[in-house]
C-alpha cells in the first residue's frame, strides 16, 4: 500500500492549528489542513503490513484503511472516496473530532509516528464535497414500511440513511430546534463548524428522510401513537444523564453538568434562542472536573468566554508521556494527550479528588477543597485514597462537572413502550438491538452507555441491518 518503502522516505506531518492568540477569540474551526503534496506524502507512508490491524483492530467502522490510503497516493480520489462512505455514513465528523483509534494500531506505530489516518480520511470526505461527488443517497425501490427513529445524533443518523437506502420510509424526531443530537449541540463549533453537520442534514432530506425537530417524544407525541404509526421505531437518543459528584456543597450556585454548559455556548454561536441559566464564564475563576474530551471542551469554551483562570482537575494519575507498557501496541495507547484547548491556557492537574465545595451566604460557589490521592487496591479493584496533609483550597466562581454519563435521561416515553434496562442503565436490548417490546429498537449511547462519536455510527449502521431484516426478513444492507 502506498509507496514502496514511503515510510521510510517521508516523516508524519500534522497539520497543526490556527495561531492561539487568533483562535481563541473565536469558535471557528481551530485544526488547519494539509496542502494536496502533503496528503499524498502521508498516504505513501502507508505500509504493505500484511496485516491491517488500523482496520480489523483499530477501527469501530471497519474502514477499508490500506487501500484507502493507497488510492489516495495514487491521485484517485473518487474511488477512494467511494471505498470509504462504504463503511462510514460520515466521515465529515469522524475526521474532525475521533480520536483515530485506527492510529494507536498502525503498525508503523511500532517503530515511528503512524501513518495520518484520520487526517487522509478527513481530506477525501472533502475532496468529494468539493468536486460534487457526495450526492442524496436516493433509494431506487420504496417498500411502503415505516420507519421512526428517537433522536438525530450520530447513530441515530446512520441508522435513519441507511434504512431510507434499503427503501423505507424514515421520519426522524428530535427534541431541539435543529437536527444533529450531541454533533450540533454537543460538540463546539472550533472542532466542528455546524455547517458541516447541516450540509449532511440537506443531503438526507433530499435522499427522502424526513426530520420533525422541536418535538418532545413521550410528552408531545406518545408511544402508543408511534406504534400505531411506524411498522418500527428505533430509539438513538443518547446517554446524557451527567454523572454528579456526591461532596457537600454540590448543590451551590455556579456548579453546572458540562454538557449544558457547552450546549448553551453552542445554541449562542448559531443565534438560536436558549434558556440563559449557565453565566458566562467571563471574569471567573473556572474549574472543570474531569479529564476526557467533555472537560477539554469546557477548557476552550472558558477560555473562549474569557475567564479570568482555568483549571482542570482529573482523579486519575497522569498519564505517561509514552505509550505505556500495560496498554502495548496495537491496543489503543494509554499515553498523555494535549488537546488544543489544553494549548490555549490551562492549568491541569492529576491525582486530585475533590473534597467539598464553598460558598457565600448567597449559596454561590467561591471556593473548592481538594486533595493529592494515590491510588490502591481493594478487592479486586482499585480506589482512590486521600493523601493527608495535601488538603488545599482553590478560588472558584464557576465549577463544571464533566465525569461522564450514567445512561438515558429518563422519559416518559420508556414506560409507554414497556421498556427495560439493563444493570448498566442503558436500555436492554437482544443481540438484533430489539428490545423487549416487539418492534422496538435502540441503538448508540441509549444502548451501549457513553462512548465515541464513531461507534455510535457503526451502532446506528448495524442496528439498521436488523431493523431491515424486521421489515423486510431479508437483508438489502451490509452488516457492517
Amino acid at each position: 500500500m502506498g509507496k514502496t518503502g514511503g515510510f521510510m522516505q517521508f516523516h508524519r506531518t500534522d497539520p497543526g492549528y490556527r495561531p492561539v492568540e487568533e483562535r481563541m477569540h473565536d469558535y471557528r474551526e481551530v485544526e488547519k489542513n494539509l496542502n494536496d503534496q502533503e496528503i499524498n506524502r502521508q498516504a505513501a507512508r502507508c505500509m504493505d503490513c500484511g496485516t491491517p490491524f488500523c482496520q480489523g483492530m483499530g477501527c469501530p467502522v471497519f474502514n477499508v484503511i490500506p487501500e484507502i490510503n493507497d488510492l489516495v497516493y495514487r491521485g484517485r480520489w473518487r474511488e477512494a472516496l467511494q471505498i470509504l462512505i462504504s463503511t462510514n455514513n460520515f466521515p465529515e465528523f469522524t475526521g474532525r473530532i475521533c480520536p483515530a483509534l485506527c492510529e494507536g494500531s498502525c503498525v508503523l506505530g511500532l517503530t515511528d509516528k503512524p501513518v495520518a489516518i484520520r487526517q487522509i480520511e478527513k481530506e477525501v470526505i472533502e475532496r468529494g464535497f468539493a468536486e460534487g461527488w457526495v450526492v442524496p443517497k436516493i433509494p431506487t425501490v420504496r417498500t411502503g414500511k415505516k420507519a421512526a427513529v428517537i433522536g438525530s445524533g450520530p447513530a441515530g443518523l446512520a441508522c435513519a440513511e441507511e434504512l431510507n437506502l434499503a427503501g423505507h420510509l424514515v421520519t426522524v424526531y428530535e427534541k431541539d430546534v435543529y437536527p444533529g443530537g450531541i454533533l450540533r449541540y454537543g460538540i463546539p463549533d472550533f472542532k466542528l463548524d455546524k455547517k458541516i453537520v447541516e450540509r449532511r442534514i440537506d443531503l438526507m432530506e433530499k435522499a427522502g428522510i424526513i426530520f420533525e425537530t422541536n418535538v418532545a417524544i413521550g410528552d408531545e407525541i406518545s408511544g402508543s401513537f408511534l406504534k400505531k404509526r411506524y411498522d418500527a421505531v428505533i430509539l438513538t437518543g443518547g446517554a446524557r444523564e451527567p454523572r454528579k459528584l456526591a461532596v457537600p456543597g454540590n448543590d451551590l450556585n455556579g456548579i453546572y453538568p458540562a454538557l449544558d454548559f457547552l450546549i448553551q455556548q453552542n445554541k449562542l454561536v448559531s443565534g438560536e434562542q436558549n434558556s440563559g441559566l449557565i453565566p458566562s464564564a467571563e471574569g471567573k475563576h473556572v474549574i472543570v472536573i474531569g479529564g476526557g474530551d467533555t472537560g477539554s471542551d469546557c477548557v476552550g469554551t472558558s477560555v473562549r468566554q474569557k475567564a479570568l483562570s482555568v483549571t482542570q482537575l482529573e482523579i486519575m494519575p497522569k498519564p505517561p508521556s509514552e505509550r505505556a507498557s500495560y496498554t502495548p501496541w496495537p491496543y489503543w495507547p494509554h499515553v498523555l494527550r494535549t488537546s488544543s484547548s489544553h494549548m490555549e491556557g490551562c492549568i491541569r492537574r492529576w491525582s486530585v479528588s475533590t473534597i467539598n465545595f464553598k460558598g457565600n451566604e448567597n449559596k454561590n460557589i467561591e471556593n473548592i477543597c481538594i486533595s493529592a490521592n494515590e491510588w490502591k487496591q481493594n478487592g479486586k479493584t482499585l480506589h482512590p485514597v486521600i493523601i493527608p496533609g495535601t488538603e488545599e483550597t482553590l478560588p472558584a466562581q464557576m465549577v463544571l462537572i464533566a465525569m461522564g454519563f450514567t445512561g438515558p435521561a429518563r422519559n416518559p416515553l420508556f414506560e409507554q413502550l414497556n421498556i427495560t434496562f439493563d444493570e448498566k442503565n442503558n436500555i436492554a436490548t437482544d443481540s438484533t438491538f430489539m428490545t423487549v417490546t416487539p418492534g422496538i429498537f435502540s441503538a448508540g449511547d441509549m444502548n451501549t452507555g457513553a462512548s465515541l462519536v464513531v461507534r455510535s455510527i457503526y451502532q446506528g449502521r448495524k442496528a439498521a441491518y436488523f431493523v431491515n431484516n424486521y421489515l423486510q426478513n431479508c437483508s438489502r444492507l451490509p452488516l457492517t
